[in-house]
């Protein structure tokens, strides 16, 4: 039966402090890497993240902070990395540790620019970790509502499923339900895709768009994905399923979704330059949308939407013409 051992955090935000919360709820002993040592100060001091989900308190005796990556990747046996995708490569950088025998997962919802690999493929491309080492946390979940403990439902992906069963184990509790899958690559791609759409579904509320387009718009982007997820990793998935769909819906319709809050600004005439200002969060489907636009230069697959959303956020053409012109393709 496989152990996943010492479990270590590598990032600070909302999602990874929420993941913290759910682990050290079980194993009661987290490593945690941040980068910045003011920020872990502040923490061990406040006994909370001071910068997101305030209101999640931590018995910071069974945290070990550090801001030394090498120490922390050295330390402990799985790995679960929550950085936003725009980063990960500047923050692996500073690693001098082999993850070759590390069980890696990756809680990241988007792609490594410049690279356009989904995490998985990054990492074993680049840093020699084996498929059955590597792994995958798919929702549908917002950071915010696991912190407030309401039911919500996580996927871990891995080619080994007794591995993923293993972390599956630990992140179970009163609040999380679990399951496993082992279509590592087709839940990365699916939680990239679904950001754009949250995007597209934004713009549309921006424009004033009602209900009943949204539901269109949702219905096409669960076939726009199937179509992508079928020609990048061609095996039998059921994409209604929760950790595809359903975190597709939620991305596309919550409050919570900082996609589609990007999108919204968008779609009122904000610039994105001025909407990421604004925000002071990353909306990782501004760089998934380019990220995909390239991948698909290769597949050529018929993804009207993320078009769409590219020519808005890229091209700089109006929101107006081209969702006009995107609503005339939907039946």
């Amino acid at each position: 039966m496989f152990d996943c051992g010492k479990i270590a955090i590598i990032g600070g935000g909302s999602w990874a402090t929420a993941i913290a919360k759910i682990v050290v709820g079980h194993t009661h002993h987290i490593g945690w890497y941040m980068r910045r040592d003011d920020r872990i100060e502040d923490f061990r001091r406040l006994g909370h993240n001071p910068a997101y989900l305030m209101g999640v308190r931590f018995n910071i005796d069974e945290i070990f902070f550090s801001s030394d990556l090498n120490k922390i990747a050295e330390s402990y046996d799985t790995l679960v990395f929550v950085t936003p995708s725009p980063y990960i490569k500047n923050h692996l950088k500073k690693l001098r540790v082999r993850l070759k025998d590390k069980f890696v997962v990756t809680a990241i919802k988007g792609i490594v620019p410049d690279e356009n690999l989904v995490c998985s493929e990054y990492f074993h491309q680049v840093y020699d970790v084996p498929y059955e080492n590597l792994s995958c946390l798919g929702g549908p979940s917002h950071a915010e509502e696991v912190a407030l403990e309401r039911l919500s439902y996580l996927t871990v992906g891995c080619s080994d499923r007794e591995k993923a069963q293993a972390f599956a184990d630990v992140l179970a509790c009163d609040f999380i339900k679990t399951k496993t899958s082992d279509d590592v690559i087709g839940i990365e791609y699916s939680s990239v895709l679904k950001n754009v759409y949250a995007i597209a579904a934004g713009i549309c509320s921006g424009l004033k768009f009602g209900d009943n387009f949204q539901a269109v718009l949702m219905s096409n982007a669960v076939q726009e994905m199937s179509r992508l997820l079928t020609a990048v990793h061609p095996i039998e998935r059921n994409v209604y399923d929760s950790v595809y769909l359903g975190d597709l819906l939620v991305t596309g319709y919550s409050n919570f979704s900082r996609n589609r809050t990007f999108g919204t600004m968008i779609g009122k005439g904000y610039s994105v330059k001025s909407a990421q200002i604004e925000m002071e969060m990353i909306a990782e489907g501004y760089f998934g949308t380019k990220c995909m636009k390239e991948i698909n230069r290769h597949l050529h697959v018929n993804m009207p939407i993320l078009d769409a959303v590219y020519n808005i956020l890229y091209e700089r053409i109006s929101p107006q013409i081209e969702i006009k012109l995107l609503t005339d393709s939907f039946r």
